[in-house]
């Protein structure tokens, strides 16, 4: 049997239910004798280290949605996918979070679009 690479289990992976991905981990459970999930969470600190170093997930955050408010909701639907009520209880709230755990690049991008549309915008 050849070597199966890590880019081809990882894409096989991503094709698998979540019942078959489980249903795997069990299988490796048994026949290896050793819990993956385990392993996974015994690697996190030294993944937590090199994070510090690499770039930082922000959030942006409406602080108004400024006088135009029609075209910020507009924005907010693009960005996030919401529906028209959804986008516009955002709008209409204090300090929302529009979006959360992203890149600061992507955030970047974000908060140019909503300050085009008349938004005042905050990237924590």
């Amino acid at each position: 049997m050849a070597k199966l690479k890590k880019e081809d289990f990882i894409n096989s992976l991503k094709e698998m239910t979540l019942l078959e991905i489980k249903e795997l981990v069990d299988a490796m459970k048994e026949e290896f004798g050793v819990d993956p999930s385990a392993v996974a969470v015994a690697a996190a600190p030294a993944g937590a280290q090199a994070e510090d170093a690499g770039p930082k997930m922000v959030s942006v955050i409406l602080a108004n949605a400024g006088a135009a408010k029609v075209g910020v909701i507009k924005v907010i639907r693009e960005i996030t996918g919401l529906g028209l009520k959804e986008s516009k209880d955002l709008a209409d709230a204090e300090n929302s979070v529009i979006k959360e755990n992203i890149s600061a690049d992507e955030a970047n991008d974000i908060k140019a679009k909503l300050e085009e549309a008349g938004a005042t915008v905050e990237i924590k």
